[in-house]
């Protein structure tokens, strides 16, 4: 065996267990203990354990995040509630795929100006400061929300999501974070029986319901746990963040395998 047959790293495809994660309360979730723990524990299986994010949020914030506050850096990201598709290097590069994301744009065409001034008065949503590419999202007061916004996107061909009870995100239509995350897979060649979803909030209900073996972790929010009644892929933890995922590996038997 030469020396760079000896060093060659297992592609994502090739490890036993590829955990596709939500961040907010659940991979960032637990307490500061249960993180170091479970963080740790991925670094010292890199060669068998895959990571994707799955998450709300965008590459600038996800780099940030693993070059500075020590949580361990994805193979792959999905952000954006699914409208960005990139992989992620030991750089902390964030390389968009295009042969995934072309129809992403497609399906969004030029759609910012027109959401904004569309839901311009709508009340009790207020616009996120940060620019993204494919998709309008929205902090969101329940009190004051006007579910007329539901509408007024349905109208523009695009779909809306409202998670936590204080996000109202504008997508374009059929894309979130389920679908791309099938894509992803299907394009990495990645046995979808190999793949531990995760999750606690509404946008992540597209995902959590599609099939693949998958946890809400214990501090889901209620709709999420209600949406998913009657779905005996997903399993509910009683544990919270990271401990919840941890509870679930267990549960469907992951890397029991020597």
């Amino acid at each position: 065996m030469t020396r760079h047959e000896t060093m060659q790293i297992p592609t994502i495809a090739e490890k036993d267990l590829v955990l596709a994660t939500d961040l907010d309360g659940t991979f960032l979730g637990g307490t500061e203990d249960e993180c170091r723990a479970f963080y740790d524990w991925i670094e010292e299986n890199r060669s068998r354990v895959g990571l994707i994010f799955v998450t709300g949020r965008d590459p600038g914030f996800i780099n940030h995040l693993t070059r500075k506050q020590g949580v361990p850096r994805p193979d792959y990201v999905i952000g954006d509630v699914g409208t960005t598709i990139a992989a992620f290097d030991d750089s902390y590069h964030v390389s968009p795929i295009e042969a995934l994301e072309t129809e992403i744009a497609e399906a969004w065409g030029d759609a910012n100006r027109k959401v904004e001034s569309a839901l311009h008065r709508v009340s009790g949503l207020k616009l996120q400061s940060a620019a993204f590419r494919y998709r309008v999202s929205y902090d969101m007061d329940p009190s004051r929300f006007d579910p007329v916004a539901f509408d007024l996107v349905a109208e523009m061909g695009l779909d809306a999501l409202m998670s936590a009870d204080r996000y109202f995100d504008v997508l374009p239509k059929g894309v979130s974070k389920g679908p791309s995350l099938l894509r992803l897979l299907d394009h990495l060649g990645i046995d979808n029986r190999k793949c531990l979803v995760a999750g606690d909030t509404m946008n992540d209900h597209s995902m959590l319901a599609m099939g693949l073996q998958a946890v809400a972790v214990g501090n889901s929010e209620p709709a999420l746990v209600e949406a998913l009644d009657g779905h005996d892929h997903v399993h509910r933890a009683k544990e919270h963040g990271v401990a919840g995922i941890a509870e679930a590996i267990l549960r469907f038997g992951f890397l029991t395998k020597d």
